[in-house]
């Protein structure tokens, strides 16, 4: 659970696409809404070299090595920068990329970016989203997100109160103000500013750089699935518990409810067998179990957000680690994340619910990640649920329907029998470079490149 989650003022408006709305052909990733026959999410990525030369580099270069991506070449000049969060003004020597633009697939109430990069002391980068609306105009730049690996130059942050009166940036999240006014973003395009101290060589390297578009219909409920190939199948992901952790570092929301993004996160990079040195954890207290866990809190903390909940923070801390990628998306239904699990693919899923809705878990909560790693017998869900008291306690068998509508609904009722949103299946996806040809499959079946 996060206490944080709150202040992600809107998760999902989710409404059906209007008919009509015009778009253009693409080659992005399209999800098919389950029986609906119509799409649910659009993924485009940049990710190799024939993707970076297709932009348009200002100051910038392809970086070398096997991960293509772009780098500061010569900087344009410099600028200057004052943190909002320490007030500290620095003066930085920056480049920039910006994608082509991209025509949605499914044009879209909802666009969050996501990026794997290499930001270590010294640099840092912005990222930022333009689109165009299907009334033909133009949103402007939004900042969705300025990041580092670190924290000892700038404070990684989201920036809040972006708008045009149309849409609004919520966090991580562009979201059209008013959906039911049919409404929608139909293209984008992304650019990247890479900054570095005056006169260091090099830069920051991005890999990886890509959003995530999506419609999903309003819906209280959602289909029921029946269990598929993924029945019977466990993945064996390290279990964290959140809890043990409650009020270490309170400047980093004090541990406990509030970070269960980065203990799953840190359960997974670890099933792929990467995890942080012993000099990464040296500035944790000794005496806390999981320093790995504390360190994933320091190192996917927002500022701005003021918890460790930041979707896109979370997936590029994942991909801080040797050859690792993180995306962030939405699954179009639990045959999906069957679809991950048989290929040895855990995620990690975002939802909201009352005690009442889900049975095992022992609480209710307006927003919180967990891991899926595997399907019953009979295709219940095993989950990693940091929401635990102890380490040992966060296996979690949940029961399939439930757990099913609770991920990907976008409507609910709270405690109060107000109307509030669900996420509408978002998770995170972490995957090593090197696949089998059965995980790459896999993630092209739900439309991750």
């Amino acid at each position: 659970m996060s206490s944080s989650i709150s202040r992600r003022t809107v998760l999902t408006t989710g409404l059906a696409v209007v008919a009509g709305s015009a778009v253009s052909p693409s080659h992005a990733s399209a999800v098919p809404l389950a029986g609906r026959g119509m799409s649910l999410v659009d993924n485009r990525a940049w990710v190799g070299r024939a993707d970076w030369a297709g932009g348009k580099g200002r100051g910038t270069r392809l970086a070398p090595g096997p991960r293509p991506g772009v780098t500061i070449g010569r900087p344009l000049g410099t600028v200057d920068y004052q943190d909002p969060h320490t007030g500290q003004a620095s003066t930085w020597e920056y480049a920039t990329w910006t994608s082509p633009v991209h025509h949605l697939r499914v044009p879209s109430t909802e666009v969050i970016a996501s990026w794997n990069a290499h930001a270590p002391a010294g640099m840092w980068i912005a990222i930022e989203l333009r689109g165009t609306y299907n009334d033909t105009t133009r949103t402007p730049w939004y900042v969705m997100g300025r990041w580092a690996a670190g924290d000892g130059d700038i404070r990684r942050t989201s920036v809040d109160d972006q708008t045009d009166g149309k849409s609004t940036i919520w966090t991580d999240t562009f979201s059209i103000d008013a959906p039911e006014s049919g409404l929608r973003l139909v293209s984008y395009q992304l650019r990247l500013t890479l900054h570095r101290r005056p006169g260091a060589r090099g830069g920051p390297a991005v890999w990886r750089l890509g959003a995530m578009g999506s419609d999903v219909p309003g819906r209280f409920e959602v289909p029921a699935s029946a269990p598929g190939v993924a029945t019977g199948r466990e993945l064996a992901v390290p279990r964290y518990s959140q809890s043990i952790h409650q009020g270490q570092y309170p400047e980093y929301d004090n541990g406990g409810e509030a970070w269960c993004s980065p203990t799953s996160s840190q359960m997974i990079i670890e099933y792929w067998g990467r995890r942080p040195s012993a000099e990464d954890l040296a500035w944790v207290d000794p005496a806390f179990t999981d320093p790995q866990v504390c360190h994933a809190a320091r190192f996917t903390y927002d500022y701005q957000y003021e918890g460790c909940g930041n979707w896109p923070f979370n997936a590029a801390y994942a991909a801080t680690y040797k050859d690792m990628q993180g995306v962030v998306t939405r699954l179009a239904s639990l045959p999906d994340a069957e679809t991950l699990i048989r290929a040895g693919i855990p995620l990690i899923t975002s939802q909201s619910f009352l005690a009442s809705e889900l049975d095992g878990a022992g609480y209710g909560t307006s927003g919180h990640l967990m891991t899926v790693i595997g399907f019953t017998a009979d295709g219940d869900v095993i989950a990693n649920d940091p929401a635990s008291p102890s380490n040992a306690a966060v296996r979690r068998v949940y029961k399939r329907r439930q757990w099913e509508n609770i991920w990907l609904r976008t409507k609910r009722y709270n405690a109060g029998g107000k109307v509030v949103s669900g996420t509408g299946g978002v998770c995170y996806l972490y995957f090593p470079v090197r696949l089998t040809p059965a995980q790459h499959r896999a993630l092209r079946a739900v439309g991750v490149r």
